[in-house]
């Protein structure tokens, strides 16, 4: 191998790792911007997060079946607790999301804009 090939497989690994970390710490930085952004919206509103419907295995409603109400995810179970050295996957047992109902949207015309009857 010449050493210009070398130089140059050098320069592109520490460019690849240079561009890896500036990546990382860049979405780090949004991720803590975002985070500071709904801390400051919850102390806006009195602290309180609006109620999320979860379900006893702590998934959200989205995850469970509209017609057999059955959860769909999967749960991971650690290698430790199995004896096997790595973690394995299995469905969810949940029966069925039995937590409050979200309420439905709806669109309301504004009265301000003066076409109402």
């Amino acid at each position: 191998m010449d050493p210009v090939s070398l130089v140059l497989g050098a320069a592109i690994a520490l460019g690849g790792f240079a561009f890896g970390r500036l990546a990382t710490r860049r979405q780090a930085r949004e991720s803590l911007e975002r985070q500071r952004r709904e801390e400051q919206a919850r102390a806006l509103h009195g602290g309180q997060q609006p109620p999320q419907p979860l379900c006893g295995c702590g998934h959200h409603l989205v995850f469970h079946d509209k017609e057999t109400k059955k959860c769909q995810t999967q749960v991971v179970i650690p290698g430790r607790w199995t004896g096997q050295p790595s973690s394995t996957y299995r469905q969810c047992m949940c029966q069925g999301y039995r937590g409050p109902i979200p309420l439905d949207e709806y669109y309301a015309p504004d009265l301000a804009e003066g076409n109402n009857p």
